[in-house]
């Protein structure tokens, strides 16, 4: 029969009401989709064909246009395991870099990621490469993955104003500690910062 892909119009989150029909094995970065032809693992071809980019985490499932579902599957993958006596810190500083993180009690698992792998060994984390499915904090809901630094954008426009008088040369440091403490500074050096007399 060569008619047209069954399509999926949209998802379901787990856990789920009724029992899939079949599965689809995804890694973390192909569960992340709008319009894509996939293959499930009876071999059966669909359409993701959904209204706007979603994350799909293990245990969601794409909802055919029959109605039946098709259960989505965490891939196993390249990842690192990072263990350490000081988790918490060795996640902040995976955290800071915006990247995807996937938290346990006893270690912490992300991407390879050599770079990232070196700095971890640096803080005192012991790293081993594992082949593991890769389900990290915030990754099954649409939009939690990792794009939280991106809300920094609507901060910008407030300090644009006060800035202006500066003639640029402060602009970039503002970027960086608009999070923190660029309200105190804007009002208490104003133009000390590059030592210009003005007294």
């Amino acid at each position: 029969m060569s008619g047209a892909l069954p399509k999926a119009l949209e998802i379901q989150r787990g856990p789920l009401q009724a029992e899939p029909s079949d599965r689809v094995v995804m890694t973390y970065d192909a569960r992340l989709l709008r319009r894509k032809r996939l293959t499930t693992a009876g071999g059966m071809s669909f359409l993701a064909d959904l209204s706007e980019a979603v994350s799909l985490g293990d245990g969601d499932a794409f909802v055919l246009e029959d109605g039946s579902l098709i259960a989505v599957e965490a891939a196993a993958e390249g990842l690192l395991s990072v263990t350490g006596d000081h988790l918490p810190r060795l996640a902040w500083h995976i955290g800071n870099r915006h990247t995807p993180c996937q938290i346990e009690t006893d270690r912490l698992l992300i991407q390879r990621d050599h770079v990232l792998a070196r700095m971890l060994a640096g803080l005192g984390a012991m790293v081993a490469e594992v082949e593991e499915p890769f389900t990290p904090e915030g990754g099954a809901y649409g939009h939690g993955r990792t794009m939280g630094h991106d809300h920094g954008h609507s901060h910008d426009h407030g300090h644009a104003h006060s800035h202006d008088h500066d003639h640029g040369h402060d602009h970039g440091h503002a970027h960086a500690h608009a999070h923190s403490h660029s309200h105190t500074h804007v009002h208490h050096h104003g133009g000390h910062s590059h030592g210009e007399e003005e007294e």
